[in-house]
């Protein structure tokens, strides 16, 4: 029941901070041109591997959001494969940073932990 009940949190706390990195990239610096990188970002638990496929605003249908790494027992991660995603994240020379995962995490912390301590509790 205990594992179960982890899992639920798991769930719950990798779609909300998939939820926040999305809208994070929303936020100034703003970096959608295709919309491929927001749409790619996904998270995984051990029992979910996360999608496998999403599409751009242009149309074009990518089939590679499929986590690479399973996380292990009593992990989520969330993030994205596409290449240029560190570029964006981290910034460039002629780019500021847009920490979208960063953020997701370090803005809604606590709420992340409210959310486990819920599903502890029932």
């Amino acid at each position: 029941e205990l594992e179960d009940k982890i899992a639920l949190a798991l769930e719950e706390i990798g779609f909300k901070m998939e939820r926040y990195a999305k809208l994070n990239l929303e936020k100034t610096p703003r970096r959608i041109d295709t919309g491929r990188l927001r749409n790619s970002v996904t998270y995984a638990t051990p029992d979910f591997n996360g999608v496998g496929s999403y599409s751009d605003n242009k149309g074009n249908v990518y089939s590679d959001a499929t986590a690479k790494a399973t996380p292990r027992e009593h992990e989520v991660y969330v993030g994205t494969n596409v290449e240029y995603a560190i570029y964006v994240h981290e910034g460039t020379s002629l780019m500021s940073p847009n920490q979208f995962l960063k953020n997701a995490v370090a803005d809604h912390a606590e709420e992340f932990m409210r959310i486990f301590e819920k599903n502890m509790k029932q």
